[in-house]
């Protein structure tokens, strides 16, 4: 499935009533952050809004440095877009494993048959994608990130958030709830922000996969995101699932984003906005 079809189709103006519910469960730390001034794109009144979403930034410049929240650590906020590698299949959380399969167990492969062949894509159908899935997703995406807050704003209507705090272990699975995004703890490692998550729902008898390949992931799922900012342009993902019930081991998954312009989110009205050729995006922060 193409995820930027599908997943466009289900955009509402809940974006806009989402933007603002996250922003103000985010604490003032943002205001505090080191990091340059946005810049806003010129306006244009005659853009269109998806293909403003999905213009990608032209930088060329020097590597810029990181920026930082006010406690040091690096800032992951900011629009992100992916790279799409052409010699392997976009979507599909199998891209870094010998012949792009994953390491399925008996079961799980018995699992991923009754996916692609009985049931739609949850996802076509305009229900959500969830983690992991959301990691491998062609769309762009946006995250709101201060010193205690983690928070992922997915292109429709979508999003997750976490407590940034000490190391701590995750609830037992049986005193959690099972839902599209699970429950997390997120805490840092070094200069690396680690987010764990169980609490998930399972392919065999509820409506999500854990890509677009219709690999399915189980109530026994377990992912540790590893999120990173090696310089101002670019955000990296190390990505470990943990599913004894469908895979045979865990196997891991590996993904960049370029920084997608001043300017620019999931939440905000881009048929208004266009990049400008003078955006301090298309430079070196000043």
């Amino acid at each position: 499935m193409n995820s930027m079809n599908t997943e466009t189709k289900c955009m509402t103006w809940a974006k806009s009533v989402l933007l603002l519910s996250m922003l103000a469960a985010l604490s003032s730390d943002a205001l505090a952050q080191n990091r340059p001034a946005p810049a806003r794109p010129a306006a244009n009144d005659n853009g269109d809004a998806e293909t403003e979403m999905f213009k990608p930034l032209n930088y060329k410049g020097p590597p810029v440095a990181t920026p930082r929240l006010s406690d040091g650590k690096p800032d992951l906020s900011g629009f992100w877009q992916g790279v799409r590698d052409k010699s392997v299949p976009g979507g599909n959380h199998g891209k870094d494993q010998p012949g792009f399969i994953l390491p399925l167990s008996e079961k799980g492969k018995r699992a991923m048959i009754y996916s692609q062949n009985h049931a739609p894509d949850p996802e076509a159908v305009c229900i959500n994608g969830g983690i992991p899935r959301h990691n491998s997703s062609g769309l762009p995406f946006e995250i709101l990130h201060t010193a205690d807050r983690f928070a992922t704003l997915y292109h429709y209507t979508t999003h997750r958030s976490a407590s940034v705090g000490p190391k701590r272990e995750l609830p037992p699975r049986e005193q959690i709830g099972k839902t599209y995004f699970g429950t997390n703890v997120a805490y840092w490692d070094g200069d690396t922000l680690v987010v764990e998550t169980s609490g998930l729902r399972d392919s065999s008898f509820e409506k999500i996969w854990l890509d677009e390949n219709g690999n399915p992931t189980s109530d026994q799922t377990k992912v540790i995101e590893r999120w990173s900012r090696p310089d101002y342009h670019h955000l990296r993902l190390e990505e470990t699932v943990i599913d004894p019930k469908y895979y045979r081991e865990p196997f891991k998954f590996t993904r960049t984003w370029n920084y997608g312009g001043d300017g620019r989110g999931v939440g905000n009205t881009p048929a208004t906005k266009t990049m400008s050729s003078t955006s301090i995006s298309d430079r070196a922060p000043a």
